[in-house]
């Protein structure tokens, strides 16, 4: 069994986006692991494993526009379900 079982993907397009600052809001404010926030100033690539990604979301739209929005939950991957 998984710690952390939703694997979340976004995209944040916005202005002045400043990904360390994104990066420890993340990792000080929600649980989980495998964090990447990466990117420059208008565009954040994030990939996070959380059991409660509507709140990652909620705080990456609060940044800019967010889209390709995958949430994938790894325990029926693991399972050969569809995730």
């Amino acid at each position: 069994m998984l710690e952390f079982k939703f694997d979340t993907q976004l995209l944040i397009e916005g202005h002045d986006l400043d990904e360390d600052q994104i990066n420890d809001y993340i990792t000080n404010n929600f649980k989980g692991d495998c964090l990447l926030a990466v990117g420059d100033d208008e565009l954040i690539k994030i990939h996070y494993h959380t059991n409660e990604p509507w709140k990652v979301l909620e705080y990456c739209a609060g940044l800019g526009e967010i889209y390709d929005v995958v949430v994938e939950n790894m325990e029926r991957q693991e399972q050969g379900l569809k995730g």
